[in-house]
């Protein structure tokens, strides 16, 4: 049986062979095994490092989300049902389970552990390295035997911790369609503080939630209730710490059926090596290509990066791997959250993410303030794992991917290296590396955010259901009441992408909040959310 070991900022391919190290952007994973089988679980063990890491108070912390993925000798790829206890890791570190319903008791047959959340049990910064984490795979819940199993694979996702806590929507300012009290009648809008998960009143009533727009894509929708259930942001939760990565999606395809690759690309996984999975190959930066033929409908494609497009696949210097990828459609992006454990975060929950418990900034950014960086940037190291900014940017202002920094038909023409901005030598903390509130990367610019909307009746009707790993066969997500992955209604556009313009980035514009776009666009990507255990 083989065994490897997937990690990443945002999911990133290592093949893990004893005794050898791997390095995928800033995450090291070594020493897969499986040890202590006792005919019903197993421990899957490995050595899990990332850099940038932080712990500081009780309640802020980044931690990586890992969930264990096993290939049968049917050649099908499984989620592996992990147990609630029994997790363990070397000392300093802490280990959680995230159960399918964080919300009832464990139940090893309907509400078992879909992944773990691991991070720094004391404050700290600077690299995080976990030796022997061993993770409780109840295996016999699946009615196999480990004699069933060809290969296992560990997938880390770095996320951030948002703690429980009140917060504002709204800034204050003129943004298209924002959020705003009940009471505002004109001019600059008045923050509304979220500070239950109990339902909210829809209306133009003092203290109750309202908008600017009631019209077209920025439409705060009819007057009504949110319910309960649908995540305000106000409870912990976490958040991926940079957006879905190309080689994430890579390795997302690559444990994929052949129909399903079939939905969750443009081009069919049985056309000619080479052939762009999500587009005409290379274009506007995006290099996942099909590096082996599928065939027959049956046998499923291999897919890596290739962004330089000189036919060798996968590598760190010129391929790409840790490019933010465009070109997904909502499907794409809630298949993707499904099939990792993770789900959509809600527009409530973006604002949270950005402006954290932090007074509200007329027009403000995610990163607290309204400067912006305003000329054209140039790559270092394009496309390798170190790809950063080599000139024009700014010292004293928020860096982001817009149409003024990285224009389309530009040298750079598309998204760039998520985390780029803080790994500079002229970063000076959270506002020139264009961080929220709590370290997350990229919530302005570079792709679009695609929170569930509170616009309209089929986004209002999100109740925060996980993913449990599995998809249908079509390829599409399983997940209830998530929107639609075919007509994308209740979801929107929220943060701004690399060919929009300023204006679209600022946290409470909601321009494209209630937008229905289900296709395919260089614009488009995204990252998920989950529920802190």
């Amino acid at each position: 049986m083989n065994t490897h070991v997937h990690a990443c900022r945002t999911l990133v391919c290592l093949a893990l062979l004893a005794g050898m190290a791997s390095r995928a952007n800033n995450i090291t994973t070594t020493n897969g095994s499986l040890t202590g089988n006792t005919g019903t679980q197993v421990f899957v063990k490995f050595d899990v490092s990332w850099q940038n890491s932080w712990r500081i108070a009780p309640d802020r912390w980044d931690a990586a989300w890992i969930f264990v993925k096993y290939r049968t000798s049917d050649g099908l790829w499984q989620h592996a049902q992990l147990a609630n206890a029994g997790h363990s890791a070397s000392s300093g570190h802490t280990i959680t389970t995230g159960l399918l319903d964080p919300g009832l008791p464990y139940s090893a047959s309907t509400n078992y552990g879909v992944g773990v959340f691991l991070y720094r049990t004391s404050d700290g910064v600077g690299t995080v390295t976990a030796t022997d984490v061993n993770l409780v795979w109840t295996y016999s819940n699946a009615g196999i035997s480990m004699l069933d199993v060809a290969e296992v694979r560990v997938f880390a996702i770095e996320m951030v911790s948002v703690p429980q806590g009140a917060f504002s929507v709204g800034s204050g300012g003129d943004e298209v369609g924002s959020f705003t009290n009940g009471s505002w009648t004109a001019g600059a809008t008045i923050p509304l503080s979220i500070t239950s998960e109990n339902a909210i009143t829809i209306g133009q009533t003092a203290g109750n939630l309202w908008g600017t727009s009631s019209t077209g894509n920025s439409t705060i929708g009819p007057i009504g209730t949110l319910a309960a259930a649908f995540p305000k942001g106000f409870a912990a939760f976490y958040c991926m710490k940079y957006e879905v990565s190309q080689q994430g999606y890579v390795d997302f395809l690559n444990t994929l059926t052949y129909t399903q690759q079939a939905t969750r690309t443009a081009n069919a996984p049985s056309s000619a090596g080479g052939t762009g999975a999500l587009h005409i190959s290379n274009n506007n930066r995006n290099g996942i290509d099909i590096q082996t033929p599928g065939f027959a409908s049956s046998v499923p494609a291999q897919y890596a990066c290739n962004l330089d497009g000189d036919g060798i696949y996968g590598e760190v210097i010129g391929d790409g791997t840790d490019l933010a990828c465009n070109h997904l459609s909502w499907g794409d992006l809630s298949a993707y959250l499904d099939w990792s454990g993770l789900r959509p975060m809600t527009e409530l929950e973006f604002e949270k993410a950005c402006r954290g418990t932090n007074a509200p900034v007329a027009n403000e950014y995610p990163w607290g303030t309204t400067g912006i960086a305003a000329s054209t940037y140039t790559l270092a190291n394009a496309g390798t794992d170190g790809e950063g900014i080599a000139t024009n940017y700014s010292t004293t202002s928020g860096n982001a991917a817009y149409t003024v920094t990285t224009p389309i038909f530009g040298a750079i023409n598309g998204p760039v290296h998520v985390g780029c901005f803080a790994n500079n030598v002229g970063n000076s903390g959270r506002v020139t590396a264009g961080a929220s509130f709590y370290g997350i990367m990229e919530l302005g610019g570079n792709v679009f955010e695609r929170p569930v909307t509170i616009g309209n009746a089929t986004g209002r009707a999100f109740t925060g259901t996980h993913g449990n790993g599995v998809l249908v066969a079509n390829g599409d997500p399983d997940a209830a009441t998530w929107p639609a992955p075919t007509t994308a209604s209740g979801t929107g556009f929220r943060g701004g992408a690399w060919n929009f313009d300023a204006a679209d980035m600022r946290v409470s514009e909601r321009v494209g909040a209630a937008s229905t776009g289900s296709g395919r666009n260089n614009f488009n990507g995204g990252r998920g959310a989950r529920l802190a255990p």
